[in-house]
């Protein structure tokens, strides 16, 4: 279905931009093959392969990387009539390195054959912003994990239109449009040994989702902070994507239940946590950022996420401070 005639009769789940690539997977110093990656690519396609309505905002080269990126999320489902392509570009490739023995694994820009730089990521512009425009005043959701001012002018309008705006930073660059994003954003995830420490002294009247890595998380909200231990994962090949699962399943949750910005709150969010530390911990099993869908299929995935419903088992523990 194209996006003007679904725009004219549905509403949006996702939108979002940000840090969307080209994986290159080496497992134990072999190639392995190629997939989407990138934080932004993980939610989005893991999302549009859970049939939720997903509509990337991206600029990409018009070369065959950028093909394969586009195809992987035309065959998932989502919209890719906001994807811009550009001849004077390249589209972004970043190579994964994995040893499966320590479940470890590595990124880098440089290519472990050659030894050349790969094409960088190049965020939207304001021509990618006013071509989705109408869309993103009509989305549920918005998701972002990287800043520029054409993103900051998306995640405004969606904003402005009402949408849950979730923005999952991993660094600080630029410190005008951080602080403009954090008054946006209605949910901030991030890492607390990565930006814990840089944003204890921001203002900010958001949910925040707060990861401690093998420690478990915690969520903020005012006052009130509900912390959840990790859950084990049952094997660890791979801790790839974990994190983008977690973002998975608190979107999903948001969305399954309607949620809005007014009725928003961290006991409201926790059943969404506890789904996305279910996935995450699931998908460490498996190779690649979305192991777990390749191997396991899109309605196992589905099934984990149905499993928030029920109680919490008495080896994960939510607590309330």
């Amino acid at each position: 279905m194209s996006a003007a005639k679904y725009l004219n009769e549905n509403r949006i789940d996702v939108a979002g931009t940000g840090f969307t690539v080209l994986d290159r997977v080496y497992a134990d110093g072999d190639f392995a093959g190629e997939a989407l990656g990138g934080s932004c690519g993980n939610v989005l396609l893991s999302l549009a392969m859970l049939h939720r309505q997903v509509a990337p905002v991206l600029l990409l080269g018009d070369d065959d990387e950028g093909g394969r990126l586009v195809d992987e999320f035309m065959e998932a489902g989502a919209i890719t009539d906001f994807i811009r392509r550009r001849a004077d570009l390249r589209s972004p490739v970043l190579a994964q390195t994995l040893d499966t023995d320590l479940g470890q694994h590595d990124f880098s820009f440089v290519c472990p054959e050659t030894s050349e730089d790969f094409p960088r990521y190049e965020p939207i512009g304001v021509e990618e912003v006013s071509l989705a425009k109408s869309m993103l005043a009509q989305c549920a959701v918005f998701y972002a994990d990287r800043l520029s001012e054409s993103i900051l002018v998306a995640m405004r309008t969606a904003g402005a239109a009402g949408a849950v705006v979730f923005f999952e930073p991993s660094d600080i660059e630029y410190d005008d449009l951080f602080d403009e994003a954090l008054r946006i954003a209605t949910i901030l995830k991030f890492s607390e040994d990565r930006l814990g420490g840089r944003l204890a002294d921001r203002v900010y009247n958001c949910i925040m989702i707060v990861t401690h890595g093998a420690d478990g998380l915690e969520v903020r909200d005012g006052e009130q902070t509900i912390w959840c231990d990790a859950i084990d994962a049952p094997e660890v090949l791979d801790t790839c994507g974990s994190g983008d699962m977690v973002s998975v399943g608190v979107i999903d949750w948001v969305l399954a239940n309607g949620f809005g910005t007014a009725r928003l709150t961290a006991g409201a969010l926790l059943g969404g946590v506890v789904a996305g530390q279910r996935l995450a911990a699931e998908n460490c099993a498996y190779a690649g950022a979305r192991g777990l869908f390749r191997k396991r299929g899109a309605e196992y995935v589905r099934g984990i996420l149905g499993a928030s419903a029920r109680p919490l088992s008495g080896d994960h523990a939510a607590t309330t401070r």
